[in-house]
């Protein structure tokens, strides 16, 4: 079977998502291939940051022992591991797990999406202040349905901006799950919500990252 560059593996609470607040698996793959300026599993995302090479069955037996249904496999960016495919095929196939893959947005989603029982796909929409913008797969917000999800990350107003352009350009709200991140530090709450409530953006959700509510912004492992 595969390995993976895999730099952690614990449970916690989603911290964000549609599953926000149940318990899950946290699977952390090494290695990005952007460089967002708020990124904030920077460490995981550097070459020489400590991974164990794990294999699909050790992958699998931990999860299994772990007795937690909602797997969540992440990064860095977990759809550049050579091989991922057979670990979500594989997972596929476990009965009463729910995985959901947590994806940059610059690796397209096609070659995965005729999985049987295939994961759900929480993707990232780089806008301008993330500096990555240019690296998104547009076609990715082609493919994507309700089981998915499109994350704005927002860090300030001209993000506002474009995420509604993209969103009215793709339908997105009618197509699938779409919800508004802010840049923990670089801009109120309150700014976004007027935002939404000003340019009646239905259907979009404003989210808080809960784990860094519950525990210190800068610890790893929760």
């Amino acid at each position: 079977m595969a390995n993976y560059k895999v730099v952690e593996i614990f449970s916690s609470i989603n911290g964000e998502g549609m599953k926000a607040g149940q318990i899950a698996v946290f699977i952390r793959m090494q290695g990005c291939n952007l460089d967002c300026k708020y990124c904030d599993t920077a460490w995981a995302n550097e070459e020489n940051c400590r991974f164990h090479w794990t294999s699909t069955e050790e992958i699998v037996e931990l999860i299994r022992s772990m007795w937690i249904k909602n797997v969540t496999i992440t990064g860095g960016e977990p759809l550049l591991q050579e091989n991922i495919r057979e670990l979500l095929e594989v997972l596929s196939k476990e009965p009463g797990i729910e995985v959901e893959i947590e994806t940059n947005g610059s690796v397209d989603l096609m070659p995965f999406m005729d999985i049987e029982n295939r994961p759900s796909f929480t993707m990232d929409y780089k806008l301008p202040s993330s500096g990555a913008e240019d690296e998104m797969v547009m076609s990715n917000l082609n493919c994507i349905d309700k089981r998915d999800m499109v994350k704005f990350v927002i860090g300030d107003v001209e993000d506002l901006v474009r995420a509604k352009e993209v969103i009215e350009e793709y339908d997105l709200t009618t197509r699938t799950n779409v919800h508004f991140s802010p840049v923990w530090g670089e801009i109120e709450m309150e700014q976004i919500v007027w935002f939404m409530k000003s340019h009646h953006l239905n259907n979009v959700t404003l989210q808080l990252q809960l784990h860094k509510i519950i525990w210190d912004p800068q610890m790893r492992g929760v």
